[in-house]
């Protein structure tokens, strides 16, 4: 059974921008996606948690854009991130949200402020969902946990480029660093907390 301190809750959700969740991704679509993690922060929200944004962008000219040699590197387009691929996708209300957070890299605590601004609410739970399970979502997991939160991933408000990159970062990674839950059973500990 799950059971959670809303107050000391947040929902951190990942890199639910358009050029993100327009993707093609597996098992979960990004509409799905979205829909489950909205329902999983209006729930956090009545109950009195935190709910957080996150999205990925770079400066024009991609200054902030690590450069170091890889084998696959990421292909983005010539100059700078078109406004309107980097915006929520269009069910998400940024001006809903507690926080927003851009970060230019894969984890959402590395070179941001979501670890002081968690702090500072008293957050000591974190909920994470968003695209994709075994890049955004599973750096923010691991990070998370290294920094002593207790992290909850929402199983179906998350999807990757293949259901087989999804299934092993929740059957093997995440499992030894977070709580995998659905985003039904997050949603009835939240209702449930609100009767206690």
């Amino acid at each position: 059974m799950l059971r959670l301190e809303p107050r000391h809750t947040a929902l951190v959700m990942i890199d639910l921008q358009n050029w993100i969740v327009g993707r093609p991704v597996a098992p979960h679509s990004g509409g799905d996606v979205v829909e489950r993690s909205l329902r999983i922060g209006k729930a956090l929200r009545k109950a009195g948690g935190t709910v957080i944004l996150v999205r990925v962008a770079f400066s024009d000219g991609y200054g902030d854009v690590v450069k170091v040699p890889v084998d696959a590197p990421m292909i983005l387009p010539e100059d700078k991130m078109p406004a309107e691929a980097v915006a929520f996708d269009a069910r998400i209300n940024p001006s809903k949200a507690d926080v927003v957070i851009t970060k230019r890299q894969w984890s959402a605590f590395y070179g941001t402020e979501l670890d002081l601004q968690l702090r500072r609410r008293g957050v000591d739970t974190v909920i994470i969902s968003g695209i994709a399970t075994n890049f955004g979502v599973e750096a923010t997991v691991r990070d998370a946990f290294a920094s002593n939160y207790a992290a909850i991933v929402a199983e179906d408000a998350t999807s990757s480029m293949t259901a087989e990159m999804h299934r092993f970062s929740i059957d093997h990674v995440l499992p030894r660093v977070a709580r995998i839950r659905s985003s039904g059973v997050i949603i009835d500990a939240l209702k449930e907390a609100m009767r206690d």
